[in-house]
């Protein structure tokens, strides 16, 4: 059948003067306009367009990809508020709706926010909300502890930032695991940090286990080598200090001078770090 909200490919069945019908394996049929028709399109020639609903509810294609699909989140600039709700660009001529009761908090034109696409059940349209918790699972044992996962920087919070992972789950960043400066609808890699004994999630920027850590000590070694053996980057130094030089945390990089300290590798003074081998 064909998919709504979502990039189909068709062939064309029948080229008429405003546009040709395109139709999946099941004979279903859908127009692509003239605008939208490539120069020199043929009969049974097969195109790649995305299907949604016109100002009238009708089926249409276009030749335009939009910058999210059904069931995806992005993070979209809102172009017009009505009294109904607010218009986002989503990159087709039909701009994206948000109505007023989906909207977390009070759209702004102008402004960007971080949105799901769903199908609307009682109009048959796709449309959009930025109650992302409504469409995506807070709670999941499936994800691993220390597993890498691509997360979209969602919206901030008293305890951290939220951010939607791998485009199915929710989960949070607190705010002693944000080191580096981070944007509301940024697309970063992560890690899970932990899942709880309710499943819900909490994210890391870096790795906290052994293995990041013995990498991280590799790096201070290879730093003080390039140094003739000395750093200034102290345990007491500046967090945003450190991240200019190793991109970690603070804490991150205490615990891996700790482990090269046990190992007798370096030497550490109040101001300084000396390698000793």
């Amino acid at each position: 059948m064909l998919q709504v909200g979502k990039i189909n490919h068709l062939q064309v069945s029948r080229i008429m003067p405003y546009g040709v019908f395109l139709t999946d394996e099941e004979n279903n049929q859908v127009l692509l306009p003239n605008s939208h028709t490539p120069d020199g399109v043929a009969e049974d020639q097969w195109l790649d367009v995305f299907v949604y609903h016109d100002a009238e509810g009708n089926l249409m294609a276009s030749s335009d990809k939009p910058k999210v699909q059904l069931n995806q989140c992005a993070f979209l600039n809102v172009v017009a508020v009505r009294p109904i709700g607010a218009f986002l660009d989503w990159g087709i001529e039909k701009d994206l709706f948000v109505a007023k009761n989906q909207q977390e908090v009070t759209m702004q034109e102008g402004q960007k926010y971080v949105v799901y696409v769903y199908l609307d059940r009682q109009t048959g349209r796709i449309a959009a909300s930025s109650k992302l918790y409504e469409y995506l699972e807070e709670e999941s044992f499936d994800f691993k502890v220390d597993q890498q996962v691509d997360l979209l920087i969602s919206n901030r919070t008293d305890m951290g930032y939220k951010a939607v992972i791998n485009g199915t789950h929710l989960g949070l960043i607190f705010k002693d695991e944000v080191f580096k400066p981070i944007k509301i609808g940024q697309q970063i890699k992560g890690y899970i940090r932990n899942v709880r004994e309710d499943g819900l999630i909490d994210l890391s920027l870096q790795l906290h286990n052994a293995e990041g850590r013995n990498d991280l000590g590799s790096q201070i070694i290879a730093h003080l080598q390039q140094n003739d053996g000395v750093s200034v980057l102290t345990d007491k130094s500046n967090p945003n200090d450190i991240y200019k030089v190793f991109n970690v945390s603070k804490g991150a990089y205490k615990k891996a001078l700790g482990l090269l300290y046990k190992q007798k590798r370096i030497m550490i003074t109040k101001d300084k770090v000396q390698l000793l081998n």
